[in-house]
Protein backbone atom coordinates (compact mmCIF):
# COMPACT_ATOMS: atom_id res chain seq x y z
CA UNK A 1 0.00 0.00 0.00
CA UNK A 2 1.64 3.38 -1.19
CA UNK A 3 1.43 6.08 1.08
CA UNK A 4 -0.53 8.35 -0.93
CA UNK A 5 -3.50 5.09 -1.00
CA UNK A 6 -3.70 5.58 2.87
CA UNK A 7 -4.19 9.18 3.19
CA UNK A 8 -7.31 8.85 0.46
CA UNK A 9 -9.38 7.54 4.09
CA UNK A 10 -8.01 10.44 6.55
CA UNK A 11 -8.84 12.75 3.39
CA UNK A 12 -12.31 11.52 2.86
CA UNK A 13 -12.88 11.43 6.83
CA UNK A 14 -11.71 15.30 6.73
CA UNK A 15 -14.09 15.43 3.88
CA UNK A 16 -17.09 14.30 6.13
CA UNK A 17 -16.08 16.18 8.86
CA UNK A 18 -15.82 19.58 7.45
CA UNK A 19 -19.30 19.06 5.26
CA UNK A 20 -21.12 18.07 8.55
CA UNK A 21 -19.61 20.87 10.47
CA UNK A 22 -20.83 23.34 7.33
CA UNK A 23 -24.20 21.81 7.46
CA UNK A 24 -24.50 22.53 10.67
CA UNK A 25 -22.54 25.92 10.84
CA UNK A 26 -24.97 29.10 11.10
CA UNK A 27 -24.32 32.45 9.03
CA UNK A 28 -21.79 33.57 11.65
CA UNK A 29 -19.76 30.48 11.68
CA UNK A 30 -19.88 29.75 8.00
CA UNK A 31 -17.78 33.11 7.28
CA UNK A 32 -15.51 32.36 10.23
CA UNK A 33 -15.01 28.93 8.35
CA UNK A 34 -13.87 30.83 5.31
CA UNK A 35 -11.39 33.04 7.49
CA UNK A 36 -9.94 29.59 8.95
CA UNK A 37 -9.67 27.86 5.25
CA UNK A 38 -8.03 30.84 3.55
CA UNK A 39 -5.30 31.58 6.56
CA UNK A 40 -4.78 27.33 6.73
CA UNK A 41 -3.76 27.46 2.45
CA UNK A 42 -2.17 30.36 3.18
CA UNK A 43 0.30 28.83 5.98
CA UNK A 44 0.22 25.55 3.95
CA UNK A 45 1.40 27.25 0.78
CA UNK A 46 4.13 29.30 2.84
CA UNK A 47 5.40 25.99 4.05
CA UNK A 48 5.55 24.32 0.20
CA UNK A 49 7.58 27.91 -1.04
CA UNK A 50 10.16 27.12 1.76
CA UNK A 51 10.44 23.47 0.57
CA UNK A 52 10.49 24.31 -3.09
CA UNK A 53 7.23 22.46 -3.80
CA UNK A 54 6.11 24.78 -6.63
CA UNK A 55 2.70 22.90 -8.08
CA UNK A 56 1.33 22.38 -4.22
CA UNK A 57 2.01 25.97 -3.59
CA UNK A 58 0.29 27.32 -6.51
CA UNK A 59 -2.82 25.04 -5.49
CA UNK A 60 -3.08 26.41 -2.19
CA UNK A 61 -2.43 29.94 -2.99
CA UNK A 62 -5.06 29.36 -5.89
CA UNK A 63 -7.43 28.08 -3.02
CA UNK A 64 -6.94 30.10 -1.01
CA UNK A 65 -7.74 33.20 -3.27
CA UNK A 66 -10.88 31.41 -4.60
CA UNK A 67 -12.25 31.52 -0.52
CA UNK A 68 -11.32 35.30 -0.37
CA UNK A 69 -13.66 35.60 -3.35
CA UNK A 70 -16.21 33.95 -1.95
CA UNK A 71 -15.85 36.01 1.15
CA UNK A 72 -16.17 39.06 -1.58
CA UNK A 73 -18.91 37.65 -2.83
CA UNK A 74 -21.05 37.47 0.39
CA UNK A 75 -20.78 41.41 0.77
CA UNK A 76 -24.04 43.05 0.36
CA UNK A 77 -22.68 46.84 -0.92
CA UNK A 78 -25.86 48.32 -0.60
CA UNK A 79 -26.88 47.19 2.87
CA UNK A 80 -23.01 47.42 4.00
CA UNK A 81 -22.17 50.64 2.86
CA UNK A 82 -19.01 52.04 3.69
CA UNK A 83 -17.75 49.03 5.56
CA UNK A 84 -18.71 46.78 2.90
CA UNK A 85 -17.01 48.86 0.14
CA UNK A 86 -14.21 48.73 2.31
CA UNK A 87 -13.93 44.82 2.90
CA UNK A 88 -14.32 44.95 -1.10
CA UNK A 89 -11.14 46.64 -1.75
CA UNK A 90 -9.19 44.87 0.86
CA UNK A 91 -10.53 41.64 -0.69
CA UNK A 92 -9.31 42.58 -4.10
CA UNK A 93 -6.25 43.65 -2.71
CA UNK A 94 -5.20 40.66 -0.65
CA UNK A 95 -6.18 38.29 -3.85
CA UNK A 96 -3.85 40.82 -5.71
CA UNK A 97 -0.97 39.99 -3.16
CA UNK A 98 -1.40 36.46 -2.95
CA UNK A 99 -1.09 36.19 -7.13
CA UNK A 100 1.81 38.30 -6.45
CA UNK A 101 3.03 35.80 -4.20
CA UNK A 102 2.62 32.92 -6.15
CA UNK A 103 4.64 34.37 -9.05
CA UNK A 104 7.31 35.80 -7.21
CA UNK A 105 7.72 32.86 -4.18
CA UNK A 106 7.41 35.75 -2.57
CA UNK A 107 6.71 34.69 1.42
CA UNK A 108 6.67 38.04 3.00
CA UNK A 109 3.14 38.58 0.47
CA UNK A 110 2.00 35.70 2.37
CA UNK A 111 2.63 37.15 5.62
CA UNK A 112 1.14 40.27 4.45
CA UNK A 113 -2.18 38.77 3.96
CA UNK A 114 -1.90 36.75 6.95
CA UNK A 115 -1.94 39.86 9.20
CA UNK A 116 -4.86 41.38 7.44
CA UNK A 117 -7.07 37.99 7.43
CA UNK A 118 -6.25 38.06 10.59
CA UNK A 119 -7.26 41.20 11.53
CA UNK A 120 -10.93 41.03 9.51
CA UNK A 121 -11.41 38.01 11.27
CA UNK A 122 -10.46 39.17 14.69
CA UNK A 123 -13.29 42.07 14.07
CA UNK A 124 -15.84 39.22 13.04
CA UNK A 125 -15.18 37.26 16.05
CA UNK A 126 -16.12 39.78 18.24
CA UNK A 127 -19.87 40.83 16.54
CA UNK A 128 -21.87 40.17 19.63
CA UNK A 129 -23.61 37.27 19.83
CA UNK A 130 -27.34 39.43 19.02
CA UNK A 131 -25.97 40.27 15.79
CA UNK A 132 -24.88 37.09 14.60
CA UNK A 133 -28.39 35.47 14.36
CA UNK A 134 -29.93 35.89 11.14
CA UNK A 135 -33.05 38.10 11.45
CA UNK A 136 -36.39 36.07 12.80
CA UNK A 137 -39.09 36.58 10.47
CA UNK A 138 -41.97 37.97 12.65
CA UNK A 139 -44.18 35.24 13.31
CA UNK A 140 -47.74 35.31 10.80
CA UNK A 141 -50.98 35.58 12.08
CA UNK A 142 -52.59 32.29 12.20
CA UNK A 143 -55.12 31.79 9.65
CA UNK A 144 -57.65 30.38 11.93
CA UNK A 145 -57.82 34.21 13.87
CA UNK A 146 -58.13 35.96 10.76
CA UNK A 147 -61.17 34.10 9.94
CA UNK A 148 -62.67 34.21 13.77
CA UNK A 149 -62.01 37.88 13.38
CA UNK A 150 -63.70 38.40 10.17
CA UNK A 151 -66.56 36.46 11.57
CA UNK A 152 -66.88 38.94 14.36
CA UNK A 153 -66.90 41.68 12.42
CA UNK A 154 -69.97 40.42 10.48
Amino acid sequence: MSYSNARNPIKQYNQVGTQSKVESASPHRLIQMLFEGALEKIALAKGNIQQGNTAEKAALISWAIAIIQGLQSSLDLKVGGEIAENLDALYEYMQKQLLNANIKNDVSLLDEVTKLLLTVKEGWDQIPEEFRSPVQPKPQENSQAKVLGQEENK
